[in-house]
């Protein structure tokens, strides 16, 4: 199982790479493996400005639907293109080319409130 020490994780399975107010973000490895075959990814919340928690989109797979939830408030400035035509790669690349969206963070200290990756390990029993 893949977990990057360089990266925050949340409880829901998604991670978040801050550079400065800006954040990516993306679901795990051990989210996309349990998920199976990603067929589709939808963010229509480009644009919008949402609280922590709240849901931001949804991933396709083969069996099931899961929501998205924005690990930190803050406005979702970019979502990841690529993924309309290559869903997939969020199987193959989750903390690379699989990323989701970009997020301009307006309270950076709720970032302190984020899993660590051997807390995000522990949670997951890896």
């Amino acid at each position: 199982m893949n977990i990057p020490a360089d990266l925050k994780y949340t409880k829901d399975h998604e991670w978040v790479k801050l550079d400065g107010d800006v954040a990516t973000i993306g679901i795990t490895d051990f989210a996309q493996s349990e998920l199976g075959d990603i067929v589709y990814v939808e963010v229509e919340t480009v644009d919008e400005t949402l609280e922590a928690d709240e849901v931001f989109g949804t991933v396709e797979a083969v069996k099931t639907v899961s929501d998205l939830f924005l690990p930190l408030t803050g406005e979702i400035i970019e979502f990841n293109e690529g993924l309309e035509d290559e869903p997939e790669v969020v199987n193959s690349d989750p903390y690379g080319a699989g990323w989701m969206i970009k997020l301009k963070c307006s309270d950076l200290s709720q970032a302190e409130g984020l899993l660590s990756a051997d807390d995000y390990k522990a949670l997951i029993g890896a």
